[in-house]
């Protein structure tokens, strides 16, 4: 009796599931700091927002009598095409609208450089070394052990502080928790796809055999009795010893696995006040994007826009203008329609309408037309086939 007691105690362990085991816990418990730049839905969001605002051309403007209008000079060239000489606009904008989100913290600092008394670089300073210390109702910025007048960078400032609106406010902490939910997600997703997680059969065997005492033995017993030699040759095993099961074990729908990473990415996204088709969730929608483009897009453009018009810009009459609408969602049939009814009622040259679409200009296509039946009200009897008595000039 006290043999076949010890070989039941050693039997018990081995009916224990994964899931009950350390190295179940290893793999699934992903405990420590989770990086928002390592959650790629997270990233996602951000490295879209920076691609679509550093696509953009920065427009110089000026105000004048008969309404604003672009200039083309070499400040506007420096801003637009080579703000330092290590990076162009597309480098540049994305490193700072990436710090603003992430690890600014809502903040991002650039240094200005002259060179007689003209611009020089704006270099983008590394967020972890920037610190904003309150300085009455204003502040002052150290860097790398240096203090520096906020008059004297630029400081662009998203989600400003209740107590300190000079200072902005990020995502990390509203982030996080979704991050480590969507890391721990990952985890179990990758121990269901491992085949201990899920065999396809349990084999039930008498505890009281002698081979199956020992590793050796129940792997002499599989092989005498499981397996075969031949594709499909049925089993022969003694009933009162085997009793063979399927298993059906949970799959990722059972515990909700699907439902829980779905409404982690639109968490995220709503965070972002990102479209969710932009985290992997959900389907392109054009009002949709187009509404992202005229909220999100133009809130963060005109941060930009408005740091760069106050400290780079002497003159009142100029500004810096993001080129907001080539971002919408038009095709070309939309472009020509608007453009070819523009064109006819005079409001747009035929180059401009050409320039929409993405074509050269040409010679005669500069001056505005309008077709003769568009005329004021009062200038009706003025038509030259009512002077002319009709159309046959009778």
């Amino acid at each position: 009796m006290s043999k076949k007691k010890k070989k039941q105690t050693r039997a018990e362990p081995k009916g224990n599931t994964f899931l009950c085991s350390m190295e179940a816990y290893d793999t699934l418990c992903c405990n420590g700091y989770t990086r928002l730049t390592d959650n790629p839905e997270v990233m996602s969001g951000v490295n879209k927002i920076c691609d679509l605002i550093s696509s953009m051309t920065i427009y110089l403007m000026a105000n004048t009598d008969k309404g604003d209008i672009r200039i083309k000079n070499e400040l506007a060239k420096k801003v637009d095409i080579y703000p330092n000489r290590y990076m162009t606009r597309k480098t540049f904008i994305s490193a700072v609208v990436k710090s603003m989100l992430l690890d600014g913290d809502g903040n991002s600092i650039v240094f200005p450089t002259t060179e007689n008394g003209y611009l020089k670089d704006l270099i983008p300073a590394r967020p972890g070394s920037v610190s904003f210390i309150p300085d009455d109702y204003g502040y002052k910025i150290y860097y790398e052990g240096m203090e520096y007048d906020p008059d004297n960078i630029l400081h662009f400032v998203i989600n400003p502080d209740t107590y300190r609106p000079w200072k902005g406010t990020g995502y990390r902490t509203t982030l996080k928790a979704v991050a480590d939910s969507l890391k721990q997600a990952e985890k179990t997703k990758k121990g269901f796809m491992e085949s201990k997680w899920k065999p396809s059969m349990v084999v039930k065997v008498d505890a009281l055999t002698e081979e199956f005492s020992n590793k050796e033995g129940r792997k002499a017993l599989l092989e005498s009795y499981i397996e075969t030699s031949e594709s499909g040759e049925p089993w022969m095993i003694p009933a009162e010893q085997f009793d063979i099961k399927e298993v059906r074990p949970l799959s990722l729908n059972d515990i909700a696995l699907p439902d829980s990473v779905r409404l982690d990415k639109r968490t995220v996204a709503a965070i972002l006040d990102i479209p969710s088709f932009l985290v992997g969730e959900g389907t392109f929608d054009e009002k949709e994007w187009n509404n992202f483009i005229n909220t999100r897009i133009r809130t963060i453009c005109n941060a930009i826009e408005q740091e760069f018009t106050r400290k780079l810009l002497l003159s009142p009459d100029w500004y810096f203008k993001f080129n907001l609408r080539s971002l919408y969602a038009y095709d070309i049939n939309t472009l020509s329609n608007v453009g070819a009814n523009m064109y006819t009622r005079g409001i747009m040259s035929g180059n401009e309408v050409r320039d929409w679409i993405g074509l050269s200009p040409k010679d005669g296509l500069d001056g505005l037309i309008i077709l003769e039946n568009y005329i004021p009200q009062g200038m009706i009897g003025d038509q030259k086939k009512l002077e002319q008595g009709g159309d046959k000039g009778e």
